[in-house]
């Protein structure tokens, strides 16, 4: 089988999988709330800049959770839905399991929606003005949101499995899951931008530090100095719970930061590096315009921030506007009326697994 007979079935596969692959955003508005909930985006600012103030990384995993939405079924809230009798939680699946985290703001945020304006906001749309209001709050570019989204009412396990990509991807292998939700490779470059903020455990990049693959040797793209600082917050065969700032230089700021530390060999992740070290890619020019201009780097990430929060939404009669985040409606019935995550406790000690 050619390599690009076997790329165009993965990408049917994952096509099916995740229920269709579309951009749809006719339906979306800015003016969505404008009537039924005008203070939904400072409500959710204030529930963001409450967290941040004991976390300083939640920006960056809310920003993250809009990410790993948008990738299974859509922009539809599906990322946030527990196990149940009939749903088989996306938090759970091998690439967001112990992973991706800011469960416990999202029920502070709806909650307080909920109160400010009952079953108006869907859990959807609290994502992607999560995601914006979060990289506003770190020093980045703010836009107008496109809302109106709704709530899916079933999760898909094996799409998370399936499409979203992992730390140790190729460039080849990222271009694939980008493509395959529509998202192309200038889009690849710049929602990977995304990691000018946030931290990251050992076990997501320790596999460059010491035998990166099998070589016995470390990733030779990695700077030494960088390899050094790496070993000692990640030892081998130690504990596995030490986080690592996606940016060294500017942990907690969005900036073009992130760009300038590949072209000095200080990308955290191999997915990270692969842009800039991958002989002969196109994805090199890419960072190299990102890192000498801010303001291009910005203006592409908001673009492309609004092509992937517009994938296979549903919109008008679709779906339902979930009263509790983590459980449909249907459902709502038979607990608590704000159930918490069924994979996060409310204690920040719990937060130190993931970006």
């Amino acid at each position: 089988m050619s390599s690009s007979h076997g790329i165009a079935i993965a990408l049917f596969c994952i096509a099916f999988l995740l229920g269709g692959i579309s951009v749809s955003h006719a339906q979306l508005s800015s003016t969505y709330y404008d009537e039924t909930c005008p203070n939904v985006t400072s409500i959710i600012r204030g529930v963001i800049d409450n967290a941040l103030l004991s976390d300083p990384r939640i920006g960056a995993s809310l920003l993250r959770l809009h990410f790993h939405d948008c990738f299974v079924n859509g922009c539809d809230g599906s990322i946030l839905l527990n196990n149940s009798d009939t749903i088989e939680s996306e938090k759970e699946a091998a690439r967001n399991n112990n992973s991706v985290r800011g469960f416990g703001v999202v029920d502070d945020i709806k909650t307080a929606l909920e109160s400010a304006c009952p079953s108006i906001v869907s859990c959807a749309d609290i994502l992607t003005i999560a995601a914006e209001e979060s990289v506003s709050a770190a020093g980045g570019p703010s836009w107008t949101v496109l809302l109106g989204r709704r709530d899916g009412t079933t999760a898909n396990r094996t799409g998370a499995d399936i499409s979203l990509p992992s730390a140790v991807d190729t460039l080849d292998t990222l271009k694939e899951v980008f493509l395959a939700v529509g998202l192309n490779t200038t889009d690849l470059v710049s929602l990977s931008g995304a990691h000018t903020f946030g931290r990251a455990q050992c076990p997501t990049f320790s596999g460059r530090l010491y035998d990166f693959n099998s070589t016995g040797s470390p990733d030779d793209t990695l700077n030494s100095t960088y390899l050094e600082t790496l070993q000692g917050i990640c030892p081998q065969n130690g504990n596995e719970t030490g986080l690592a700032n996606l940016d060294l230089t500017t942990p907690d700021t969005f900036d073009n930061n992130y760009f300038s530390n590949l072209q000095l060999e200080n990308g955290l992740l191999q997915t990270d590096q692969e842009l800039f070290s991958t002989t002969g890619a196109d994805t090199i020019d890419i960072v190299n315009s990102f890192s000498s201009d801010q303001s291009a780097f910005f203006a592409s990430f908001v673009e492309s921030m609004l092509k992937m929060g517009n994938i296979s939404v549903l919109t008008g009669s679709e779906g339902e506007v979930r009263l509790n985040c983590g459980i449909v409606n249907a459902d709502s019935s038979r607990s608590e009326s704000f159930l918490h995550s069924s994979t996060e406790t409310r204690d920040n000690t719990e937060y130190k697994s993931a970006i």
